[in-house]
């Protein structure tokens, strides 16, 4: 049985990570595009200021306040949406934390807090999510990176977990297509994304931290989120450089470490010096989330990706690709002596 997805303004979506960044900016979207929408994170101020805007425009929202890496507080989120929506239609597993520094100088403690939050709690979320889902139906979504295709240096442990994270989406894709749940699963990889996720970082590097360009807007991946609610995508690269870079890893690993020795090192850092007292959510929530983008880019940030346009559209992929091959097949005919 195929998943059948409702249409965005007719869904209970509920978001994790959603009191800042990519999970801001979807909660956001989809409110006004008419869904109603269940946000979670840690920080109960943000969320309740995030909906309380979301109301004040004629959304409907709620939060459930929420630690993805304790189960308990994930089946929460679920009871919250059941409670004031009465279903749960689209689940989106967001939320996630980094670290920033060299694999043997970080606290072993610290590599698991992260994969507690950034592999377990998306596991407690799907865990928490597919009783509902298998229901009525509904869509899955993870939100991973492009570093689940591809490691990059100083962000080892971030890497490891959404690989991990990859292998059990596919896996769990699997196991529910064999059964027949009508639920659709879907990896979302985005690249550099310009949000607040950089600036709570925990950093060992003695800088800033921040996003190796070219750098999207949150926006982009809110929008390819709700397509991934309305019909079922199997996986999808946010952005045309994460799918350079995967494919660069898959064809010439060896030449990309290369690659990657030489630049993404320095490209990591700013040059603002971490002062002592720098708070960071690795393990509690700072006093503010920083809603939807970050502070320490300031660089050039894209709106659109045509890469992911396309991945959304493959028709008119293979539109655009005849069309490129005509074009080419024209100019070699008249080319010729």
């Amino acid at each position: 049985m195929g998943a059948q997805l409702k249409r965005v303004q007719d869904q209970v979506i509920v978001i994790t990570g959603a009191s800042s960044g990519i999970g801001l900016m979807t909660a956001k979207t989809a409110a006004s595009r008419g869904a109603r929408v269940v946000l979670a994170a840690r920080n109960e101020s943000d969320l309740r200021r995030a909906v309380d805007g979301i109301r004040s425009a004629g959304g409907r929202a709620t939060y459930a306040v929420a630690d993805v890496a304790v189960p308990e507080d994930v089946e929460r989120i679920a009871e919250t949406a059941i409670q004031e929506f009465g279903r749960i239609d689209t689940w989106v597993n967001n939320a996630a934390v980094a670290v920033y520094g060299r694999l043997t100088a970080v606290p072993i403690a610290d590599l698991r807090r992260q994969f507690e939050v950034n592999y377990w709690g998306q596991v407690y979320g799907a865990r928490a999510a597919l009783p509902h889902l298998r229901r009525q139906g509904g869509a899955l979504i993870n939100v991973a990176s492009a570093l689940a295709d591809r490691a990059i240096p100083l962000q080892g442990n971030y890497s490891a977990a959404k690989h991990a994270l990859k292998a059990f989406t596919d896996s769990l894709r699997m196991e529910l297509e064999e059964e027949g749940a009508p639920v659709s699963v879907t990896l979302l990889k985005p690249g550099s994304i310009d949000t607040p996720l950089f600036d709570k970082a925990r950093t060992l590097l003695g800088v800033e931290p921040q996003p190796v360009p070219p750098v999207y807007a949150p926006e982009l991946v809110a929008r390819a989120i709700l397509e991934c609610a309305e019909r079922p995508v199997r996986d999808l690269v946010v952005s045309g450089m994460g799918k350079v870079l995967s494919l660069a890893g898959m064809v010439a690993p060896r030449l990309t470490d290369r690659y990657m020795e030489r630049s993404t090192f320095d490209a990591q850092k700013t040059r603002l010096v971490v002062s002592p007292d720098r708070p960071d959510n690795l393990y509690d929530p700072v006093a503010h989330d920083g809603g939807e983008r970050g502070r320490n880019w300031n660089g050039r940030v894209h709106g659109t990706s045509l890469y992911t346009a396309l991945a959304l559209r493959p028709r008119l992929a293979a539109g655009v690709t005849a069309a490129l091959v005509a074009t080419l097949a024209v100019a070699a005919m008249r080319n010729r002596p």
